[in-house]
């Protein structure tokens, strides 16, 4: 199964009438792109979008996606370690992208810290950065 970052634009109407252009991101994990793109329409109807147009449906690389009771935003990690090549003894640079949601940044950076602190080997956290994710739907939803 694969992660997709999913995007919606629709309009909403504001109390004064007017008309304001909106958009929603989404990560679901799927078997294929038609599979995601199916759940987008699932996703639209559960968040009752009218008027929507799916605007982008793009697959992640994605090594783990963490999810915490408490986190209103979604932070997209990415972290490496180096592992070495006993055959060609050299050094290999492993790059990691994992999603995990917190309050802030120092949280995310926190939370991070907790779930990797099983990982035998020395890791380095090379950029946190918030994304505009509004929820994630795993596969098992």
């Amino acid at each position: 199964m694969s992660w997709y970052q999913g995007k919606f634009s629709y309009q909403q109407e504001q109390e004064n009438g007017s008309l304001k252009n909106l958009s929603e991101t989404y990560l679901l994990e799927a078997f294929s792109y038609t599979d995601a793109e199916a759940r987008m329409y699932e996703i639209a109807e559960e968040n009752a979008i009218r008027d929507y147009a799916i605007k982008a449906l793009t697959p992640i690389k994605l090594s783990d996606v963490f999810h915490e009771e408490k986190g209103e935003y979604w932070y997209l990690i990415r972290m490496y370690y180096i592992s070495m090549d006993e055959v060609r003894r050299t050094e290999k640079k492993i790059v990691s992208q994992m999603l995990l949601n917190a309050d802030d940044i120092k949280e995310a950076i926190e939370r991070i810290h907790e779930n990797l602190k099983t990982l035998l080997v020395p890791y380095i956290i090379d950029a946190v950065k918030q994304t505009p994710i509004l929820e994630v739907y795993p596969k098992s939803s």
